[in-house]
């Protein structure tokens, strides 16, 4: 661990590392009103999605984790370096279940997808290919009874294949960042 685990309920952003301009907008903007309502935002700190989440979150006074397949002293992608020290100055936090120095290695990345969602209290998918490794993560949320969210997609995007499969396979439609808020309100009412 480096920084500090939030308090708050978290939720994780996860998606395509080549996603389109859409995508990016969207992972910011979920993030972003996370942030506004008290939410932490999860992610991987990968390419794409993720890093739109993580800036989303710090950029609007939030707190991000992001949890990493490498050592915790071992920024991956390296071109994310400023924006993991920033996700600790701003109060967020760099986790790892990998010892210190582990470089990046493929068959950890999924491995991590688990903690992804085993801290968020929903998954939201924001851009997905009709095979993404979003899908291992999915697969944990399912098993970690989260809930998740797929945000609807153009059906001749290609980046979209994948979402609009989990909505077809009862997902929860994300039509709004405000409906995160709804559905975890009657899971934290329930507890």
């Amino acid at each position: 661990l480096k920084g500090e685990l939030p308090s708050q309920p978290c939720v994780a952003v996860v998606g395509a590392r080549r996603c389109t301009a859409y995508g990016r907008k969207v992972a910011y903007k979920i993030a972003c009103f996370l942030a506004k309502k008290g939410v932490c935002t999860v992610s991987g700190l990968a390419y794409g999605v993720d890093t739109y989440a993580h800036k989303g979150a710090v950029e609007c006074a939030g707190k991000t984790v992001a949890v990493f397949g490498t050592g915790v002293d071992v920024v991956y992608p390296k071109a994310n370096e400023p924006l993991a020290e920033r996700i600790v100055k701003t109060g967020g936090a760099l986790i790892s279940e990998f010892p210190i120095g582990t470089q990046p290695s493929r068959e950890n990345f999924p491995l991590r997808n688990r903690i992804v969602s085993g801290l968020s209290y929903a998954v939201v998918v924001v851009e997905a290919g009709e095979r993404s490794g979003t899908s291992i993560t999915v697969g944990y949320a399912l098993e970690q009874v989260r809930l998740v969210f797929a945000v609807p997609g153009n059906i001749d995007s290609e980046m979209s294949k994948g979402t609009n499969r989990l909505i077809k396979e009862g997902a929860i439609p994300l039509l709004s960042p405000g409906d995160i808020i709804e559905e975890l309100s009657l899971v934290v009412e329930g507890e």
